[in-house]
């Protein structure tokens, strides 16, 4: 008789737990692009592509915690859109989906500018989509998913989408600001999800994202990220902790150097391990795999080289899915060069290696 496979919440709170599973979990993020063209080859539309591809389901839940400016369109050609956003971003984006939006300006740019954003970053139920929670919290529930509650505050949310360079002068000329930014967005987070928690809606974990790294090192120095970002990280997991629920934090680029502080303020899991960046999944697992679970650290410009990817699953997959703790994926998005067919033979293989029986 063939055993039952886990659902993706079974999973996850094994691996979380550092216990063997059915399998490890398998989660990754194509493009909207890569979506597009795996219809091309040949998925349905108007199905979910983790349900069509047999990958595991975590949901977010993520309210608007932006100073909520106007969003408008300023110009628009067949080639790409220049628009404003919630945070006060003037943005480009290609049509075609290729790549992230060019940063053109900031709506913020100094204290004074940071005073008017602040002020509109209140805790407001109309902030959460109800609707979206009362037609489809039941059915991931009913269906074993994973459900995330997704922060939005730290280093890279205020640089990439709020304040731009002018941070990096920040961090070095005026150090609370850049904490008065972080702790606003933060306490913003913590009071969405009382309210919806409150509400009976209940999650699994915390993630939020916060890309402190590039290729070789890191943003900032240690003791930068100790006095300016890791008091609201600790607060955060402090909160996650509280309600018994798992902490998962993102940071793409090579952060070596901070992973020890991750893991002493509360991380439970750490992703994506890019690994053209300079991360080793198999060091961290030797070095951390005892504190931390991990996801991702599968290099993905070996989607190029097919032949090299499966080898390097079989270098990567079976050590890290030791004592639980592993989370299967890519060290970063999928971008639109994979196809559907070579997709769905990663899947497989990733499902192979990863299995526990």
């Amino acid at each position: 008789m063939t055993k039952a496979e886990m659902t993706t919440y079974e999973r996850m709170k094994r691996i979380f737990e550092h216990r063997d599973a059915d399998r490890a979990p398998f989660v990754d993020g194509p493009w909207a692009s890569t979506i597009a063209r795996w219809h091309r080859e040949g998925m349905p539309e108007g199905v979910d592509h983790r349900d069509y591809l047999g990958m595991d389901r975590i949901q977010r839940i993520s309210p608007d915690v932006s100073p909520r400016f106007p969003i408008e369109v300023l110009e628009e050609t067949d080639e790409y859109r220049v628009y404003t956003s919630q945070w006060g971003a003037t943005l480009k984006s290609w049509r075609d989906g290729h790549g992230t939006p060019h940063r053109l300006d900031f709506r913020v740019k100094d204290r004074e500018t940071w005073l008017e954003a602040k002020e509109r970053m209140k805790p407001d139920r109309d902030r959460i989509n109800w609707d979206d929670l009362k037609r489809n919290y039941h059915v991931w529930r009913e269906q074993g998913d994973w459900i995330s509650a997704g922060f939005w505050f730290g280093f890279e949310v205020t640089y990439s989408h709020f304040v731009g360079v002018p941070l990096f002068l920040a961090m070095v000329e005026d150090p609370e600001w850049v904490i008065d930014i972080v702790d606003t967005m933060l306490d913003l987070s913590i009071g969405m999800f009382e309210m919806i928690w409150d509400a009976g809606y209940h999650f699994d974990q915390v993630n939020w994202w916060n890309d402190m790294g590039y290729k070789g090192t890191q943003f900032m120095s240690r003791r930068m990220y100790r006095d300016l970002f890791m008091p609201a990280d600790r607060r955060a997991a402090e909160w996650a902790h509280a309600k018994g629920l798992k902490v998962w934090y993102h940071s793409c680029g090579n952060i070596n150097t901070l992973v020890g502080d991750l893991a002493d303020l509360g991380v439970d899991l750490l992703e994506p391990m890019e690994v053209k960046a300079g991360m080793d999944p198999l060091q961290l697992k030797a070095d951390y795999g005892d504190r931390l679970a991990f996801h991702g650290g599968l290099n993905a410009v070996l989607h190029a080289d097919p032949e090299a990817m499966w080898a390097e699953m079989q270098r990567v997959i079976p050590v890290m899915k030791q004592n639980g703790g592993y989370v299967m994926g890519t060290d970063h998005s999928v971008p639109d060069s994979v196809s559907l067919d070579y997709y769905r033979q990663f899947i497989a293989h990733a499902k192979l290696l990863g299995s526990y029986e």
